[in-house]
């Protein structure tokens, strides 16, 4: 069953990210990317680093990486997106190698500096595979870092969206974008509510969803609701995915409330 969940996954990100191409502004910015950091690791340690992006989809992270000074970027992909993000990035393409593969496929001998993986490890069913991949691609003392859905923080959001997403995961792809645009058009007054009351999930929506431009708003809804699988991490869980795989001095990080940034080193 996880086999096939798995692959009804890629496919729905694969589509998502033939219909959402661009990586324009604060989305796919170096400052996007220092707030997913945090302050458990500096963007600056990713200049002069070879580098392995697990779920690259369009580009986006690729993106971040390459404008933070990273000397190579291996972009691992497994769906049709990888066009999509060859395309985006042609311009770069000398410091990306894409490899079109699932995460535990990963080769062992890349000797890594750094694994990344943004908004990924919580759409596989089975990601301890991915990690212990990860693990063997990585040199010695080499640095991981991973962004993961929280449980802590998404309660409310979870029992409401939690059971729209039943009914969205089956929807087609022309539905969902409908479904997806409206809600959109409710996040204006959700935004003018967050700046004067204290509202659920109030640091995640003017921290960031303020900062998008408005198809990224709807890109954000349509990948909260459109992917077959999900899974939201407690603190313990996302520090045992790392601890369990060969990681260790973790490091982790509640971002805006609704996430988990989580930081290790290669035993």
């Amino acid at each position: 069953m996880s086999k096939k969940l798995q692959d009804a996954t890629v496919a729905d990100f694969g589509n998502q990210w033939t219909i959402y191409k661009k990586n324009e502004s604060y989305y796919g910015s170096a400052d996007c990317l220092r707030d997913i950091f945090g302050d458990l690791c500096s963007t600056d340690f990713v200049a002069g680093k070879k580098i392995i992006d697990i779920g690259s989809g369009s580009g986006r992270i690729v993106q971040m990486l390459l404008d933070c000074e990273a000397e190579h970027v291996i972009a691992v992909e497994p769906s049709k997106a990888m066009d999509v993000l060859k395309e985006n990035l042609a311009s770069l393409s000398s410091r990306i190698t894409p490899l079109q593969i699932t995460g535990e496929k990963i080769p062992s001998d890349l000797q890594a500096d750094m694994v990344v993986s943004l908004g990924v490890l919580h759409h596989i069913p089975e990601p301890y595979p991915v990690v212990q991949a990860a693990s063997k691609a990585l040199k010695p003392g080499g640095k991981i870092l991973v962004w993961l859905y929280a449980q802590e923080g998404n309660e409310l959001y979870l029992l409401t969206f939690g059971i729209l997403r039943k009914i969205t995961t089956k929807l087609s792809d022309k539905t969902l974008l409908s479904l997806a645009a409206m809600l959109n058009l409710a996040l204006d007054p959700y935004l003018f509510l967050c700046k004067h009351f204290p509202m659920p999930l109030r640091k995640y929506f003017l921290n960031h969803i303020a900062r998008l431009n408005r198809e990224q708003r709807e890109l954000t809804i349509f990948d909260q609701l459109n992917p077959a699988y999900a899974k939201y991490y407690t603190k313990t869980e996302a520090l045992n995915l790392l601890k369990l795989n060969g990681f260790k001095d973790l490091k982790i990080f509640h971002r805006h409330g609704y996430s988990w940034t989580v930081f290790g080193e290669k035993e």
